[in-house]
């Protein structure tokens, strides 16, 4: 069995688009924000004193709360670090979920004869076993299988918290004060970096 050029041509075009498709379809990984990367979001920071930052971690539709919470708690960990402490208090912390509904026609019902003829819809016969064979109309304004649309939500999650950075040991009664190369060594193991 041989394939022509052209079939040949078709799969291997087909192919190709499908391995840059899946390419981009990636969660958030650990990255600084900076437009044009190929997965979006990642973290950022700003100095509001000489120990004190606001910290951010963006996710895109693909990164999940849990790891862009992660993120955020591990790029806290990390300035602190490079910045000569041992622990950080979080002050303030908040997570946004931002959540979008798409509503499409039902995507298998594509009619043949076009948009000029929107109006009309074919009329159906078929069987129930319980029933028997039924008739459906168009005009009796129940919906058959055309009239399904498919409704997609997308979420995104961005998170946001204040540190203060510290040195010496966290103390026992500070329910907020993480050890920032415990939560180093902890994390590190699911951090997935950037190709």
């Amino acid at each position: 069995m041989t394939l022509k050029t052209g079939t040949l041509a078709k799969i291997l075009a087909a192919a190709a688009t499908i391995s840059l498709v899946t390419g981009c379809m990636t969660a958030t990984p650990y990255q600084p924000e900076i437009s044009g990367k190929a997965a979006s979001g990642g973290y950022s920071d700003e100095r509001l004193s000489e120990n004190r930052y606001k910290v951010n971690f963006t996710g895109n539709s693909l990164t999940s709360r849990d790891r862009v919470e992660g993120y955020l708690l591990y790029r806290a960990a990390e300035l602190t670090v490079e910045n000569g402490y041992d622990y950080f208090v979080i002050i303030d912390r908040l997570t946004e979920r931002d959540v979008r509904t798409y509503v499409e026609p039902d995507r298998y019902y594509r009619p043949y004869y076009g948009t000029s003829y929107s109006y009309w819809r074919p009329h159906w016969r078929y069987y129930e076993p319980s029933i028997g064979w039924s008739i459906w109309h168009p005009e009796w304004g129940t919906a058959f299988w055309s009239g399904r649309p498919d409704y997609r939500s997308v979420e995104r999650f961005e998170a946001h918290a204040e540190i203060v950075m510290y040195r010496g040991q966290p103390p026992a009664s500070e329910r907020k004060a993480f050890d920032a190369r415990a939560v180093i060594a902890d994390l590190e193991p699911s951090i997935q970096r950037p190709d």
